[in-house]
């Protein structure tokens, strides 16, 4: 029997947009989570404009739904420090972190109640 599949929001913090972390790591994270994990993702950010406008020529916004307010949203988080229960702490998304990530962020949708 299959299990139900379950639906989980990927919330990445607006600073992991910017460098250090790569724009191509980013938008391999944000289609590895799409495709593969079929998660909704979103940007936590008090101000998105600047965001979008530099997400958006660049493809950023390909893989990316919403941008939502900090704790607005429930599901995982990719952020630089430990705010919210399901927790993916990093500094940066780069190559030679981006299967460290996609794998916690793998293992964290086991742990959704």
């Amino acid at each position: 029997m299959l299990k139900p599949f379950l639906q989980m929001t990927l919330i990445i913090r607006d600073q992991l947009v910017n460098p250090p972390t790569w724009f191509a790591s980013f938008r391999d994270l944000t289609l590895y989570c799409h495709v593969f994990l079929h998660q909704d993702i979103v940007i936590e950010s008090d101000d998105p404009d600047p965001y979008v406008r530099y997400m958006r020529p660049r493809g950023g916004m390909d893989f990316v739904a919403d941008f939502v307010r900090p704790g607005a949203e429930d599901g995982i988080h990719v952020d630089l420090e430990h705010n919210y229960p399901r927790s993916v702490i990093t500094d940066r998304i780069a190559p030679e972190n981006v299967h460290r990530l996609i794998a916690r962020i793998h293992a964290l949708r086991g742990f959704a109640g």
